[in-house]
């Protein structure tokens, strides 16, 4: 998914590696969004809960949003234009809907519930995302994952994945990145993540052995999901410190809640992300602007889609200034 906003926040992003939390003790910082509107006379609306000032990053995980239920006969649906990306890769997952997916590697794939699509622009991709006639709600996330600079100018590339659902102590769980439950995506990753869908039957709660060196983001999609003894509403996000060896989460309700668990280990390099780039300077953005809108190959071209790409934002009247997650107190 594209950035759209017509003046994104510039960010430069960095982690600060926090101490160990207390014996026993799991802190949960409680994240909420900001609505950003995709454009348009009938604009979708997403709810974005990454990045932002209170926390950049979540491991490799730098962007993180949640849309629907949309009805598509009111919102007009998701139509992106020809899109560009440096330096990080995309994940898509549904909830509900269909996307039709196109990107100048030549793929053309269908984003359908409960499939991992991951697009991979490391020196430079461009992409499309329709959501097609047949989806009457659509509804998911989509997430961006900050590609380390050993491997920032690695080659365009794509990979589908649909995982089998595992069930635990009255939860479902599907892990389309890392490991958890015993259960290890076969997708490789340039930095260690985590990434599962996690869906709680009523009045359920499952304890989860997950890596101490991850630090771990919970984004709750339908119900309230208590993480630990913080309790999550919809389209929060429950940030955990690198440190438990276990999380627990619990649903209260009589009805089914799901959500997103996100991890990986802290992203120590300081990034640039500003649009759909993420260089390491400023002169990185300029620099993959300027070959967007000079028609680069940097990006190939998208084929099949009726209208015009993207144009780039007006950059910033500055230096994109640094910022970094706060330290932990």
């Amino acid at each position: 998914m594209s950035n759209v906003e017509t003046e994104p926040v510039e960010m430069r992003c960095g982690t600060v590696v926090d101490g160990e939390p207390s014996a026993g003790t799991v802190r949960v910082d409680v994240l909420t969004p900001r609505d950003v509107p995709l454009g348009g006379p009938r604009a979708m609306t997403v709810r974005r809960t990454l990045p932002q000032r209170a926390r950049t990053l979540i491991g490799a995980w730098c962007f993180a949003d949640h849309y629907g239920p949309d009805d598509v006969s009111v919102t007009g649906g998701m139509d992106v234009a020809p899109h560009p990306h440096t330096g990080l890769q995309t994940v898509s997952w549904l909830f509900s809907g269909e996307i039709e997916h196109r990107d100048s590697l030549g793929s053309h794939v269908f984003v359908r519930p409960g499939e991992l699509n991951l697009m991979t622009g490391g020196y430079g991709i461009s992409h499309t995302e329709v959501s097609t006639p047949r989806t009457t709600i659509l509804h998911g996330v989509q997430l961006w994952v900050a590609l380390p600079e050993a491997h920032r100018g690695t080659a365009r590339d794509f990979q589908h994945h649909v995982p089998e659902p595992v069930r635990v102590d009255g939860a479902e769980l599907r892990v389309f990145l890392g490991s958890l439950a015993g259960v290890t995506s076969p997708v490789p990753a340039f930095t260690p993540l985590l990434g599962a869908e996690i869906t709680l039957r009523p009045h359920a709660s499952v304890t989860l052995a997950v890596d101490p060196g991850f630090e771990h983001g919970l984004l709750v999609d339908q119900g309230t999901v208590r993480l630990g003894e913080v309790s999550l509403r919809p389209a929060e996000l429950g940030y955990v410190h690198p440190g438990p060896g276990t999380l627990t989460l619990t649903n209260d309700s009589d009805t089914a809640a799901r959500a997103v668990l996100l991890g990986g280990t802290p992203f120590e390099e300081e990034i640039v992300m500003w649009w759909n780039f993420i260089g390491r300077s400023h002169e990185d953005i300029v620099r993959a602007r300027e070959e967007w809108e000079n028609h680069s190959e940097r990006f190939g071209a998208v084929s099949g889609y009726p209208g015009d790409r993207l144009p780039a934002p007006a950059l910033p009247n500055a230096i994109i200034a640094p910022r970094r997650n706060p330290p932990r107190h």
